[in-house]
């Protein structure tokens, strides 16, 4: 039989990822890698970066996994070589990583190739005698307290979180439920809970599963006639962790037995922490019994990150990554992406994506360019906060003049202009609006755009401002 090269490998496995990503990510993150060597179960190929690595390594693991398996068995490996710049001048030099199947890569290396192999909860029935000791968490190193931005959307979430970690069972959050739309938070911050119990109180036994997973082990379980060994298991958890437990809804047997581990670990003094991405009164087909258990502790909703709390998190992240960005860069983005935090960082990834593949500096042009291909992936309405920024800018004033009592005509008109605007370009009530423009009411707001309205049909300079903020606000 005829060995195959590196190149054809790559080439199979190239095939069966291009079906299972998008053609964007395909392009941006697979098309520039590099095979560089086969030799016997392990295949070397060549990246541009670490950050693309660590990409990679972060958002595809799964996939690659599973792609390095089908073409070089069950013992397939995998492992990087990654172009790192001189900034001598010399030419670049290349360093060699094993595929790890934990985190990214800080700054040492793995320095022994790693199995790519599946991480799965260790249950009793799964193996026979299992001491509690031995019970991996399963949580998420980089998901800490510390990582977790602090705003006004989600301030209650978050103390509640600490309270918890601080006294596991013996408070009145318990159940702890953390609820909100996709991207807010929700898994960092009951990881982050899970990880502060852990590191205050080593000798109980945490464990973070999802719900889809949960339920999975539960048929396998009943299909092996253990179901009793799997409520044991759960049953002997110390702080429980179920991430998406609306996908509970529809499945009554699987919601029986949760309900009878709740009711032992509830009875016990044992910490539970829930996530769910809606309210339990919104919840369909879930059994009155367990929604009444849900509103025992703390239902705490996550919001939508306000203006000062998405600058907070991009700043922490470009922090923490080490990277220099200027200011108007992070302010364009904290304005242009106000849907959640997962589109924040995403979008902050990509630009970083852009300049790295492309060798270009990081400019506003750059963030211009880079969130017109973003935002048409993403649904974006124009925010209140980012017309008040184009309208304070037109007319050279700071925001926080235009939300002042002043009643000097050119901030008064700045002030209208910006009610106008955000009237005719978002879905906001007036009275948001009116509380974005300094806290004023909505007959405020009424009475601004009727006056925006008579200006424009007297005043001719005037109806210039508003046909070149219009142009401004288009090209947002």
């Amino acid at each position: 039989m005829t060995k195959l090269s590196c190149e054809e490998i790559w080439e199979k496995c190239l095939s069966v990822i291009q079906d299972n990503v998008s053609y964007q990510n395909f392009k941006m993150w697979f098309k520039p890698i590099v095979p560089v060597a086969i030799k016997g179960n392990v295949l070397t190929i060549q990246v541009p970066s670490k950050f693309f690595y660590e990409w990679l390594e972060r958002h595809y693991i799964t996939l690659l996994k599973k792609t390095i398996r089908k073409e070089l068995g069950k013992e397939g490996k995998l492992e990087y070589h990654i172009i790192i710049d001189n900034s001598t001048g010399s030419k670049p030099y290349v360093t060699k990583i094993p595929s790890n199947n934990t985190k990214p890569l800080q700054n040492n290396p793995v320095t022994m190739p790693i199995n790519l192999k599946e991480t799965s909860i260790r249950n009793p029935f799964i193996i026979p005698g299992l001491q509690k000791i031995n019970i991996d968490p399963q949580l998420n190193p980089s998901y800490t307290l510390d990582s977790f931005v602090e705003g006004e959307c989600n301030r209650l979430a978050r103390s509640a979180a600490y309270a918890v970690a601080q006294k596991p069972g013996g408070t009145s959050f318990n159940p702890l439920l953390i609820y909100g739309k996709g991207g807010l938070g929700k898994t960092h911050l009951a990881n982050a809970s899970g990880i502060e119990i852990k590191k205050q109180f080593p000798e109980k036994t945490v464990l973070y599963v999802s719900a889809d997973k949960f339920q999975t082990q539960f048929v396998d379980a009943i299909m092996r006639n253990n179901k009793n060994d799997f409520v044991h298991f759960y049953q002997s958890i110390d702080v429980l962790i179920i991430d998406d437990v609306q996908f509970f809804c529809g499945k009554e047997k699987t919601q029986d037995v949760f309900f009878h581990i709740f009711n032992h670990l509830h009875q016990n003094g044992k910490q539970l922490i829930l996530t769910s991405d809606k309210a339990p009164v919104d919840m369909v087909d879930m059994e009155q019994r367990l929604l009444s258990r849900f509103k025992w502790g703390l239902s705490a909703d996550l919001q939508a990150p306000d203006l000062e709390t998405r600058l907070a998190i991009l700043k922490k992240k470009i922090h923490n990554d080490g990277i220099e960005i200027p200011y108007e860069v992070i302010e364009y983005i904290a304005y242009s992406i106000t849907t959640n935090v997962r589109e924040l960082e995403g979008a902050l990834i990509s630009l970083l994506a852009q300049s790295s593949l492309n060798k270009k500096e990081i400019t506003i042009d750059l963030a211009k360019n880079m969130l017109d291909k973003f935002v048409k992936n993403t649904v974006r309405e124009v925010s209140i906060d980012y017309i008040q920024k184009v309208v304070c800018d037109y007319f050279d004033i700071p925001i926080d003049i235009m939300k002042s009592k002043t009643r000097k005509r050119e901030i008064v008109q700045c002030r209208q202009l910006a009610m106008f605007f955000s009237k005719q370009m978002t879905k906001s009530s007036l009275a948001m609006i009116g509380k974005h423009c300094g806290n004023k009411d909505h007959a405020t707001v009424l009475h601004a755009c009727k006056t925006v309205n008579n200006l424009a049909d007297t005043d001719k300079q005037f109806k210039g401002y508003i046909s070149d903020i219009e142009k401004k606000l288009s090209l947002a």
